[in-house]
C-alpha cells in the first residue's frame, strides 16, 4: 500500500508517517514547512520506502505532477494551520492553509482516481457548544476562522465522497500533546520558562478546561478507524478521558522545568480570540470500533511534557 501523507513533517503528520511505514505502507511525504520541520523526518530519509517532498500544496501543477507520477494508493490530509492565534494575525491564513488546499486535492484526486482520503478535522468546527458533542451535533457555529475553514473543508469533502466517489474518513480531535509539537500551553509555557525561570506568564484565569490527547494515542485512533470505518463519508471524534485544566498544565510544567516559579493569571476566561474555555466529546462511535486511549488526559499532559524536555520538540 502507498500513502501520500500531507503536512508530513509536521507534528502529527511526522509520527503518522512512523506508524504507517512500521505498519508496512510505502509513504511519500509532502509538506510546505510552515510549520513542520526536517528534524523530525530526518530519521526517515534514508529509507527506500520513503519520500519526501518539499511542496506548496496550493502549488496546484506540482500537485497535479507528483500524484499523477506517484499514484498513491491513499491520502492522509494532515497539512493545515493549526495555530488559531496566527489565523486571527492574518485571516488569509486558514483559507489558504485549511480549505483552498483541501479543494485543490480533492480536484486532483478525482482527476487521477485516486479513491481513498482521511481528513484531520478538529472540535474547533462546534464553537462554544454544549454538553458531551456528538458526531451529529447540530447546528455547528465556529468562533474561529481555524474551525470554519475546516467546517468548510468538510462540506467539500462530503461532496466528494458522496457525489465523486472518493471514499473519506474525518475524524474530529481537539487539543493534541507531545514531542514535535509547535504551539500550544505546553510549548509556550516551558518556553517562557526557558527565557524566565522565575515567573511564568499564563494567557487567560487558568480556568479553560480540556481533554487532552497522546498524540501516539491519536495515531492509533487513526489507523483504527482508517481500517475499520465501513461506509463512503464517515466521521469520528477522538479526544482524551477526562479533563485537564490550563492551571493544571502550568502547575506540571512548573514543577518540571522551574520548580518554585511564580504562575501569574490574568482575568478573562479564555486564553485568546477563538480559544473555547471548556467543552465535552462523546467519543462513544470510535471506542465502538474498538479504540480507547491509553493515557487519561493529564497522564497524556505529563508524559507530553517529559518526552519533550528528554527530546526536545
Amino acid at each position: 500500500m502507498h500513502a501520500l501523507v500531507t503536512g508530513g513533517a509536521g507534528f502529527i503528520g511526522s509520527h503518522l508517517c512512523d506508524r504507517l511505514l512500521d505498519s508496512g505502507y510505502r509513504v511519500t511525504a509532502i509538506d510546505n514547512l510552515h510549520l513542520g520541520r526536517m528534524r523530525n523526518i530526518d530519521h526517515l530519509l534514508q529509507r527506500s520506502d520513503f519520500r519526501f517532498h518539499e511542496l506548496d500544496m496550493l502549488d496546484r501543477e506540482g500537485m497535479d505532477r507528483l500524484i499523477g507520477a506517484d499514484r498513491p494508493d491513499a491520502v492522509f490530509h494532515l497539512a493545515a494551520n493549526s495555530d488559531i492565534a496566527a489565523g486571527n494575525a492574518n485571516v488569509e491564513l486558514d483559507l489558504q492553509l485549511n480549505q483552498l488546499t483541501t479543494t485543490t486535492l480533492l480536484a486532483i484526486m478525482r482527476k487521477h482516481e485516486i479513491g481513498k482520503l482521511f481528513f484531520a478535522s478538529t472540535s474547533a468546527v462546534f464553537g462554544e457548544a454544549e454538553g458531551n458533542i456528538h458526531e451529529n451535533h447540530g447546528p455547528l457555529r465556529p468562533i474561529s476562522l481555524y474551525g470554519a475553514s475546516k467546517l468548510a473543508a468538510e462540506a467539500y469533502l462530503s461532496v466528494y465522497a458522496l457525489s465523486f466517489g472518493i471514499k473519506t474518513l474525518v475524524l474530529r480531535f481537539p487539543n493534541v500533546v507531545g514531542e514535535r509539537s509547535t504551539h500550544g500551553a505546553i510549548y509556550d509555557f516551558i518556553n517562557r520558562l526557558k527565557a524566565d525561570p522565575a515567573r511564568l506568564q499564563v494567557l487567560g484565569n487558568g480556568m479553560q478546561t480540556k481533554p487532552y490527547l497522546y498524540v501516539g494515542d491519536l495515531v492509533d485512533a487513526i489507523l483504527l478507524a482508517w481500517e475499520k470505518a465501513p461506509g463512503a463519508y464517515e466521521v469520528f471524534h477522538a479526544s482524551g478521558i477526562g479533563e485537564t485544566s490550563v492551571r493544571d498544565i502550568a502547575e506540571i510544567v512548573v514543577s518540571k522545568v522551574a520548580s518554585g516559579a511564580a504562575i501569574e493569571y490574568g482575568s478573562e476566561d479564555r486564553g485568546w480570540l477563538g480559544d473555547v474555555p471548556r467543552f465535552s466529546y462523546d467519543i462513544s462511535r470510535l471506542v465502538a470500533l474498538g479504540w480507547t486511549p491509553k493515557r487519561k488526559s493529564t497522564e497524556a499532559v505529563e508524559l507530553a511534557v517529559e518526552r519533550i524536555l528528554a527530546n526536545g520538540f
